[in-house]
C-alpha cells in the first residue's frame, strides 16, 4: 500500500534517531530554534514533552525510536491494514495507534504538552503542515520529513503562499538532507528534516486574503494582481508611500510587508 498513498519508509536508524531526539528536544539545529523553545510553556525545565503524535508510521521505523524518547506515541496512521498490524510490532509499549486521516484528526484529543513528528507523503505535505499548524491545540515542536525541495521553498526569502503561512504561524530551520537511497523504495527526489516551534499569529487571515489574490499570477507584479482589489492606482499609491518596489513580484514580499499594505487598503 506505499506506493498508492505516496509513502516511502526511511530506513536509517541515525536519521530516525535524530527525528526523535529533535523532536524530543534533545537535540535542537539553530540557535534561533533554541531562543524559540526558551519563550514556549515548558522552556524553563527543557524536558520532553510526555506525548508524540506521529504521523503515518506505515511499518513503524520511526515509532521504534520516539518510543525510546518519548512516554507515549500516538500514531496516526491512514491505511487500515498498516494501522492493524502496527501494535504487534511493539508488544508492551505505551503506543496508541488510531486508524484514520490526519487532516480529520481531532487534535484537541491529544493531552498537552505533546509534539508532532512524522515522514509525510509528499503529495498532501502542504496540507498537513497547515492543519498540524492551526489545530487549536498546538504541540510544542513540530518535526517533519518532506521532499527536500519543499523544505527549501518553506524557509527561502522568496515566498509562496506556504512558506507565509509558515513563518506566520512558527519559527522555522531546516534539519538534516536525507538521500532517496535511504527510503524503500527510493523515491525520485532528495528529502529534508524542518522544525517548525510554533509560536502566535504574527497577522490574522484577512491579511492571506490579499495574499491570496496577489498569488494568483506569481509571475506578474504585485501591483497588477493586488489591484484586482482596489484599483492599480491606489496599489501604485500605497508602495510608494511604504517604499515598496513597484516591480516586485509576489514572491518577493514578506509577511511584515503585505500586513502593513492590508493596513492601508482597509
Amino acid at each position: 500500500m506505499s506506493q498508492p498513498l505516496g509513502q516511502h519508509w526511511l530506513k536509517n536508524r541515525e536519521i530516525l534517531d535524530y527525528i526523535s531526539n529533535t523532536v524530543g528536544g534533545v537535540a535542537c539545529p539553530s540557535d534561533t530554534l533554541r531562543a524559540a523553545q526558551a519563550k514556549s510553556s515548558r522552556s524553563a525545565e527543557h524536558t520532553t514533552p510526555p506525548t508524540v503524535l506521529e504521523i503515518g508510521p506505515g511499518l513503524g521505523t520511526l515509532t521504534s525510536s520516539l518510543l525510546r524518547v518519548f512516554d507515549k506515541v500516538i500514531a496516526v496512521e491512514f491505511d487500515k491494514k498498516l494501522a492493524h498490524n502496527l501494535p504487534a510490532s511493539f508488544p508492551g509499549k505505551n503506543l496508541e495507534v488510531v486508524n484514520g486521516d490526519i487532516l480529520k484528526f481531532d487534535f484537541d484529543s491529544v493531552p498537552a504538552p505533546y509534539v508532532v513528528a512524522g515522514n509525510i507523503p509528499y503529495y498532501i505535505t502542504s496540507p498537513i503542515i497547515e492543519r498540524v499548524l492551526t489545530a487549536k491545540n498546538r504541540p510544542e515542536k513540530v518535526v517533519l520529513l518532506m521532499q527536500k525541495e519543499v523544505a527549501e521553498r518553506i524557509v527561502s526569502d522568496k515566498e509562496t503562499v506556504l512558506s507565509l503561512k509558515c513563518k506566520n504561524l512558527a519559527d522555522v530551520a531546516l534539519g538534516k538532507v536525507v538521500k532517496a537511497a535511504e527510503f524503500t523504495p527510493p523515491p525520485k527526489v532528495d528529502s529534508q528534516v524542518v522544525i517548525f516551534v510554533p509560536h502566535e499569529r504574527v497577522v490574522g487571515d484577512e491579511v492571506f486574503e490579499i495574499i491570496k489574490v496577489a498569488f494568483e499570477k506569481p509571475r506578474k507584479k504585485a501591483v497588477n494582481n493586488l489591484g484586482r482589489l482596489v484599483g492599480e492606482i491606489l496599489v501604485r499609491e500605497i508602495f510608494r508611500e511604504l517604499g515598496i518596489d513597484e516591480n516586485a513580484r509576489p514572491g518577493d514580499l514578506h509577511l511584515a510587508e503585505y500586513n502593513k499594505i492590508y493596513q492601508k487598503m482597509v
